[in-house]
C-alpha cells in the first residue's frame, strides 16, 4: 500500500469522486450527459464516448486534489489512458488524486430483502491487475431493500469476505452495503447493518483498515462509531438517488462523513457544453459537495 495515498484517504479534506459507472448505468450517464443511444452503436462506442467524458472530467482545470481526494474508476478506465499515461497513474502523478476500482461485477436476484453482489470468481486475477497498475484500494457494491435481518448478515458477510481479500493483495476496501432510500424501513435497516459491520470489523486483522460507503442515514450522527472505530480509514456517502442539492444538505449534519458521489458530481454537464462552461459547471459541483464534506 502506498503510505502517501493512505495518509491522504484517511486524513485529506475533500471527497471521493464516482466515476464508475459500468455497462448497466454508462447509457443513462450518457444520456444525461446529453448523448443519446443513437448517437452510437454498439459496447466499444459506447465505453469510447463514456471514456471521453471521464477524461473531460478528470483533465479539467476544476478537478484538483484541493477538493477531490479520490476517484473511483470502472475496470474499462483503469485500462486506457488520459493524456498518455494509464488512468490510475495520471491521477495520482499529475492530478495528485488517489486511484481507486470499482469490482463488482453487479447485483444478483433480490432474495432476503437485499442484493448481493454476484459471484466473481475472477476477483484475485482483477485485485492483482490493479494492485500492478497503482491502484490503492476498491469498491464493491452490494443493496438493501428491506430490514431482514437474515439478509443484512449474508450481505455483511460477504462485503466482508470480499474486503479480506482486496486486503490480502496489499490494497484498502470500501465497502459498500447501500440501504435503498426508498426503502420503507430505511432507518431499521441502518440499526440492522451497523450492528453487522461492528461486529464484523472484530475480522479485520489489526493494524489494516477498510471504508465504508453507506447511505446517508435517517439519524443524523448514526455512523459516529463507525467513524472513530481504529480499523476504520474513513466512512464516506454516496448520493443514492437524491438530487446533489439534497444529497448535499443532508450530508453536512453528518459530522466526519465524505461524500463518494457520482450522478450528483457530474450533473448539469454536457457534451454540448463549451469548455468554459463545462469547467464552471464542474467546479460548482465540486464546490458544494466539498463543503457539505467538511461539515
Amino acid at each position: 500500500m502506498n503510505a502517501k495515498q493512505h495518509e491522504r484517504m484517511s486524513t485529506g479534506k475533500g471527497f471521493i469522486a464516482a466515476l464508475d459507472q459500468s455497462g448497466g448505468s454508462t447509457p443513462k450517464a450518457l444520456k444525461l450527459y446529453g448523448i443519446e443511444e443513437s448517437e452510437y452503436s454498439g459496447e466499444d462506442q459506447m465505453f469510447d464516448m463514456i471514456h471521453q467524458m471521464r477524461s473531460r472530467i478528470i483533465t479539467s482545470p476544476s478537478f484538483t486534489s484541493n477538493g477531490v481526494i479520490a476517484a473511483i474508476l470502472f475496470e474499462q478506465t483503469m485500462d486506457r489512458d488520459i493524456a498518455g499515461k494509464p488512468t490510475a497513474t495520471y491521477l495520482w502523478e499529475v492530478k495528485g488524486v488517489v486511484p481507486i476500482l470499482k469490482i463488482d461485477k453487479g447485483l444478483s436476484p433480490e432474495a432476503d430483502g437485499v442484493q448481493l453482489m454476484k459471484p466473481f470468481p475472477e476477483l484475485d486475477k482483477l485485485l492483482a491487475r490493479g494492485a500492478a497498475k497503482g491502484i490503492y484500494g476498491t469498491k464493491e457494491r452490494s443493496v438493501i431493500k428491506a430490514a431482514n435481518p437474515a439478509g443484512i448478515k449474508a450481505i455483511a458477510a460477504q462485503q466482508f469476505d470480499w474486503g479480506k481479500q482486496v486486503l490480502s493483495h496489499g490494497m484498502v476496501p470500501i465497502l459498500e452495503p447501500e440501504v435503498d432510500i426508498k426503502a420503507a424501513d430505511k432507518a431499521k435497516c441502518e440499526e440492522l447493518l451497523k450492528a453487522e459491520l461492528l461486529a464484523g470489523l472484530d475480522g479485520i486483522p489489526d493494524g489494516q483498515q477498510v471504508i465504508f460507503k453507506l447511505t446517508i442515514p435517517s439519524v443524523d450522527g448514526f455512523y459516529s462509531d463507525l467513524i472513530a472505530h481504529p480499523k476504520v480509514a474513513r466512512v464516506v456517502a454516496l448520493s443514492g438517488g437524491y438530487s446533489r442539492d439534497e444529497a448535499c444538505e443532508k450530508l453536512a449534519k453528518q459530522p466526519g462523513m465524505i461524500a463518494s458521489f457520482s450522478r450528483a458530481l457530474s450533473e448539469g454537464l454536457t457534451a454540448q457544453q463549451s469548455d468554459a462552461d463545462f469547467n464552471a459547471t464542474l467546479k460548482t459541483a465540486i464546490d458544494k459537495i466539498y463543503a457539505a464534506s467538511i461539515t
